[in-house]
């Protein structure tokens, strides 16, 4: 039986025709008006790097390996563009981009904007540090619980004279009450520490820290009905990095950690989130300058996918 195309929806029509946006969803800049669910971004910013740079080109070019992407996912029966009113919401650019606090306020703006929107949003980064200006944004009424697959706990504290770099938003997001320690896993920590303390917050202060050899001999399946039993009911902010996955599965990166996640995997433990009430997510840290035909970028848009589809699913 020969397959037949509606051309009226962008997301049938050949995938190298059009402009790129995400999913190849409509491009809705004006968003505060446009009734949206969930509203998909990019924050093209590295500024918090501490090392190999580049993210700030990552919103461009998921943008573009999601073309790549269908309507429907055939492991879930998830069709999110049908469920729900979704759309491309642009980008929370900075105008500032030297001045990193001042940045991250224009950040914090920008998502401000969208939950007064009643939008739920679904980001593409940008480096790590991107995400506690938007938990600013959507946490400012009370601490949330969170998901956070990584390859580092990112609750480091001062470097290079800043705390508010890629590797601490998380500390700092306790600090400010954005976040529930005791409502917070982290998945798939692994890689060699500058020393032992490197990430002693995330331990003294109550989150469940999975390092990957613990996923790996519990199965990931064990680990994620463990890691949600341990966030409980109630609001969670999903952050996913994408060097938590293998680097020869995501080679665009600005810190890789050999021994990460597969794709398999990662798409199964997101698929679990789904009826929790998911109030955000994001997807961070590819940077196309070191990556490999798109791979990463690839793997990047396949992880906002399936991100979005339990946003569909869920409570929010």
């Amino acid at each position: 039986m020969s397959e037949t195309l509606d051309f009226s929806d962008p997301r049938q029509r050949p995938r190298f025709t059009g402009l790129a946006t995400f999913f190849r969803m409509p491009y809705v800049e004006d968003f505060e008006v446009a009734g949206l669910d969930i509203g998909v971004c990019g924050v093209p910013y590295d500024g918090g790097v501490t090392n190999r740079p580049g993210p700030r080109h990552g919103p461009r070019e998921v943008r573009n390996q999601s073309s790549l992407i269908r309507g429907h996912n055939q492991a879930t029966g998830e069709a999110p563009f049908l469920k729900a009113k979704v759309a491309d919401i642009g980008d929370a650019w900075i105008r500032k981009p030297y001045e990193l606090e001042g940045a991250h306020r224009e950040i914090q703006d920008y998502f401000e904007r969208v939950k007064a929107a009643g939008i739920r949003p679904l980001t593409c980064g940008g480096d790590h540090s991107v995400s506690l200006p938007i938990l600013r944004a959507l946490a400012k009424d009370g601490p949330v619980g969170m998901i956070h697959i990584d390859a580092h706990a990112d609750t480091g504290d001062d470097y290079g004279g800043s705390r508010f770099h890629h590797g601490a938003p998380f500390k700092i997001a306790v600090d400010e009450g954005l976040l529930d320690p005791k409502r917070v896993a982290q998945i798939g920590i692994r890689g060699s520490l500058y020393n032992p303390a490197m990430w002693k917050f995330s331990y003294d202060s109550g989150m469940r820290v999975m390092l990957m050899e613990e996923v790996e001999e519990k199965g990931w399946r064990a680990a994620m009905a463990e890691a949600l039993e341990f966030v409980g009911a109630g609001p969670i902010y999903v952050s996913f990095d994408i060097d938590s996955l293998d680097p020869s599965l995501a080679p665009g990166t600005g810190t890789p950690e050999a021994g990460g996640l597969t794709m398999r995997e990662a798409q199964g433990m997101i698929r679990m989130l789904a009826g929790c009430e998911i109030i955000g997510a994001d997807m961070v840290e590819v940077s196309p300058p070191f990556d490999t035909g798109g791979l990463t970028a690839l793997n990047g848009a396949t992880v906002m996918f399936e991100l979005l589809c339990v946003m569909v699913a869920g409570k929010g």
